[in-house]
């Protein structure tokens, strides 16, 4: 048995997942809880996750075979560490070590967009390389080439939404201008469409299918950054397939089904683009998979974790 934590900016999403067959694990129990902020309260919170996983489970933490955790931010997934995790208020935090001496089991930590690219991997039973394109507040993808997740000499392996496309547009959190997520991410939806709505990518597509020009024309952008992103993906890696999830996911065919249109669009004026068959590599997160939960859990099976038994 094997615990995954997907620490998010406001809850933690957590799994216990049954990892008799490796390469398509089941969850059996899942908890989830607030996240907490600062290292004290993240640190204190993934123990509760984990021990009300390992009771459910009937499970004793000592016997199971790892603990695996996704978090968003800079992570050195050799060592543990999270260097920077703005919304959790995590600095250079050594959260690895300090879980495993508290679990007194091994932990391995990674980039919850990794972990949610290793997750679909495996749930979803796919083959060969993937990108994950995780289309939230802000766009970035995870990549896993041949079963392993790909981070580069950096970390930044994925990082397209801060890839530039367009010198004239608007500027970018990470300083540049006209970056992909500008145009193709849950921020960018609440740029092109103000409003006090929730959910303003909902609003977005709702006030264009009622026939808004100014909707229609916002819609447009949207979709045509999405549909940049996966061909950006395509180009530069060229997977077998592109999962998109995320919280714009939840827009399912809505949001879908113009990418497509537009990927073919494109490919009706590019043979070149044509043979890439962008379309057919395009798929879904399935509703309700805790993808990043699932991938922190086979993240922590993956080899050298922090191990326990170092830590005093």
């Amino acid at each position: 048995m094997r615990l995954g934590l997907d620490i998010g900016g406001t809850k933690i999403d957590a799994v216990a997942v049954a990892d008799d067959d490796p390469r398509s694990p089941r969850p059996v129990h899942r908890v989830r809880l607030a996240s907490g902020f600062g290292a004290d309260e993240v640190l204190d919170n993934a123990v509760e996750a984990a021990q009300r996983l390992a009771a459910l489970t009937g499970v004793p933490l000592d016997r199971l075979a790892s603990v695996g955790v996704g978090v968003p931010g800079v992570v050195d997934a050799t060592t543990g560490r999270v260097g920077h995790a703005v919304n959790l208020g995590l600095v250079d935090t050594a959260l690895g070590d300090e879980l495993a001496r508290r679990l007194g089991v091994p932990v391995r930590v990674e980039n919850d967009v990794n972990a949610a690219a290793l997750g679909a991997w495996h749930a979803m039973s796919l083959q060969g390389s993937i990108a994950y394109l995780n289309l939230g507040t802000g766009l970035a993808a995870g990549l896993v080439l041949d079963g392993q997740v790909r981070r580069g000499a950096l970390g930044a392996a994925g990082e397209i939404g801060h890839v530039p496309v367009d010198p004239a547009g608007a500027w970018c959190a990470c300083g540049q201008r006209g970056c992909l997520e500008t145009v193709a991410s849950g921020s960018a939806a609440a740029r092109l469409w103000p409003t006090t709505a929730l959910h303003p990518a909902r609003a977005l597509l709702d006030a264009a299918a009622d026939g808004d020009h100014l909707a229609v024309q916002a819609r447009r952008t949207l979709v045509d950054g999405v549909a940049q992103a996966v061909r950006l993906l395509a180009l530069t890696v060229d997977v077998q397939t592109i999962v998109v999830g995320g919280g714009m996911s939840a827009l399912g065919d809505e949001l879908m089904a113009p990418v497509r249109e537009a990927l073919a669009h494109q490919a009706a004026a590019s043979s070149f683009i044509a043979s890439l068959d962008l379309a057919s590599r395009l798929v879904l997160l399935p509703a309700g998979l805790p993808a990043a939960a699932v991938g922190a859990a086979m993240a922590g099976a993956q080899a050298d974790p922090v191990p326990a038994a170092t830590l005093s």
